[in-house]
């Protein structure tokens, strides 16, 4: 018997749950298909940051799409525990990004001030005014730019959070689905091929992260992504050591509740395997404890790995396949799933009931030539 839904979404992590939380909350009767476990993937590995400020530091679309996104946060922790019970442990501390050159004083200060023409909040702070509020700091840096608005949620309770906020709204999950292939009808796919048989959707939303691309292989038309591995670890402090999160070019760390911190994250690119490296994580820890030395009395906690999705110009592939009608791709968001997860799940609701989308979405768009690293 055929199984026939309003909308598909193959990928469980946080981009996919948000996907399917909106569309049910819609009214839309979804199917949602992952390989492994909801949320087992990228979606677990990341630090939490909302680092609208703090990592996209050029204007332009994907500027927007974070700030937009970023400010949804503060309602969505209620709304997103109303309908699962689950706290996303949404932290608004603010975050210092070092200057450990005078040269990246330069370049941060340039940041500041483009992004202060935004009307964005932000300021340079003086070695000793950052250590006035972080004393357990090293005096290894200049100075910092300070973000008062980003701030951390706990990723895996986000995205457990939209889950079973979907669930609660009559999504259907199936779990370690393995897809095959794509019936494919003229313009249209009307369902998928797995190895639970075949589901029939009026509308299918690809958000399967680093591996997207292998998805649409057969679609005539590429999907270049390039997957880049993450590693990152934690620790346990005996006392409060960091109310703020920090970040350099080399480490950030993240302070978690029960004086936990977050350590990440390396970047590694071509490359599927999720093994963690010895080399990896120790020059992590050596990173860490040169901005923040008494975190060498810590308790280490674990390590873990994650692979993103880059695309070559660093924006997201968000918006109808050329070719297929009824297929919406969101892919390639790189560092930043996170903290564009909510927006991202609306903007595919949107686009999957023929709602108005901004214009900035044209940006993300699967024809687009993108210029930069190759991928």
């Amino acid at each position: 018997m055929n199984q026939h839904y309003d909308v598909i979404v193959i990928g469980g992590g946080v981009i996919g749950c948000a996907a399917a939380y909106y569309l049910s909350q819609k009214g839309q009767k979804v199917l949602l298909l992952d390989k492994g476990k909801v949320g087992g993937k990228a979606s677990r590995a990341a630090a939490g940051m909302l680092g609208a400020q703090v990592e996209v530091t050029e204007g332009g679309p994907l500027f927007e799409m974070a700030k937009e996104s970023r400010a949804m946060f503060p309602s969505l922790q209620y709304e997103l525990k109303e309908h699962s019970g689950i706290d996303i442990e949404l932290f608004q501390k603010g975050m210092l990004k070092l200057a450990m050159t005078e040269a990246e004083a330069v370049q941060i200060k340039k940041s500041i001030t483009f992004q202060q023409k935004l009307g964005e909040r932000a300021g340079w702070l003086s070695k000793n005014e950052v250590l006035q509020s972080e004393p357990y700091l090293s005096d290894s840096f200049v100075g910092a730019m300070s973000i008062p608005s980003d701030g951390h949620v706990n990723p895996e309770k986000l995205t457990q959070a939209f889950f079973h906020s979907a669930v609660h709204f009559g999504t259907v999950t199936k779990e370690f689905v393995e897809i095959y292939g794509f019936h494919k009808n003229s313009d249209r796919i009307s369902g998928v091929l797995t190895n639970e048989g075949d589901f029939f959707g009026d509308q299918i939303v690809l958000a399967a992260g680093a591996w997207s691309e292998q998805l649409v292989k057969n679609c005539e038309i590429a999907l270049p992504t390039l997957p880049v591995k993450g590693e990152c670890l934690s620790v346990v402090t005996n006392e409060k050591l960091l109310s703020s999160t920090i970040f350099s070019e080399r480490c950030y760390l993240v302070p978690k509740s029960g004086n936990r911190i977050v350590i990440g994250a390396t970047m590694i690119p071509n490359t599927f395997s999720e093994n963690v490296t010895v080399g990896g994580i120790s020059s992590l820890m050596m990173e860490a404890m040169k901005i923040l030395p008494t975190i060498k009395d810590s308790t280490f906690e674990k390590v873990w790995s994650g692979i993103r999705p880059q695309t070559k110009d660093g924006l997201p592939y968000l918006g109808k396949h050329p070719n297929f009608a009824n297929l919406v791709v969101a892919t390639g968001h790189y560092r930043n799933g996170i903290l564009l997860s909510p927006l991202t799940g609306k903007l595919i609701a949107n686009i999957v009931l023929g709602q108005a989308v901004p214009t900035y979405l044209k940006a993300f768009s699967l024809e687009r030539n993108p210029k930069g690293t190759e991928v």
